[in-house]
């Protein structure tokens, strides 16, 4: 079975991004999504640790090993970008002046339930922002792979990870599809190209809901 990259998982989800919003991207493949801003758009990046107008992730040997984002991974700043303290960081978070969140999980249950902070019994220095953003956000798309390295379902009816957030995700892009929760169920928008909906059906623990043809999708 064909599946998307973590690449071409941020290319189709960089596909969302409206002109003149400001997007948060969290830890992980939502990085990625500095690296497709679709022509025409133009699109403020904002890193929770204080950084807003982040560009693409730098050419090797251009790094600055100085200017990161929350995940300790070197960025680039773009012309007019600036820097600020954590303090003003989560007050745009809080304040709701971010028009979209784009988070990695390790579950995600069918009624927007979201867990992607820890694992017990495995050490973690905390939930970190993530916390702030799920309980601020009012638009949350997940990036993450549709099953873990054991082929089970992370999109599940009720998620078994301690929970970040509560009925909070509103769309799901995976390595198989893209999802939309509404409902209490998953409802399937798109598939991956090569990816059939029986495909999708099995790897889905979650209530999984299905209506006429669903397209491919076009990247």
């Amino acid at each position: 079975m064909m599946s998307l990259s973590k690449q071409e998982i941020a290319q189709r989800i960089a596909q969302e991004l409206k002109h003149r919003w400001y997007v948060n991207l969290g830890i992980g493949i939502p990085t990625l999504v500095a690296n497709y801003i679709p022509k025409g758009i133009d699109v403020e990046f904002q890193s929770e640790n204080g950084l807003l107008g982040m560009g693409q992730f730098p050419i090797e040997g251009e790094e600055d090993a100085d200017m990161i984002n929350a995940g300790k991974q070197t960025v680039t700043v773009l012309d007019g970008g600036s820097i600020f303290d954590s303090a003003k960081s989560f007050a745009m978070i809080r304040g709701q002046h971010v028009q979209l969140t784009v988070l990695g999980a390790m579950e995600v249950a069918e009624n927007g339930d979201i867990a992607n902070w820890k694992i017990p019994g495995k050490m973690v220095k905390g939930m970190g922002g993530a916390m702030d953003l799920v309980a601020s956000a009012e638009n949350i798309i997940v990036a993450m792979m549709h099953t873990n390295k054991r082929g089970e379902s992370k999109l599940l009816k009720k998620c078994s990870l301690p929970l970040t957030g509560v009925g909070c995700v509103k769309k799901v892009v995976t390595n198989l599809a893209v999802l939309e929760i509404k409902n209490g169920a998953f409802h399937l928008l798109e598939r991956a190209p090569g990816v059939s909906v029986e495909d999708i059906k099995n790897a889905t623990a979650g209530t999984l809901v299905v209506n006429g043809t669903i397209p491919e999708m076009k990247m």
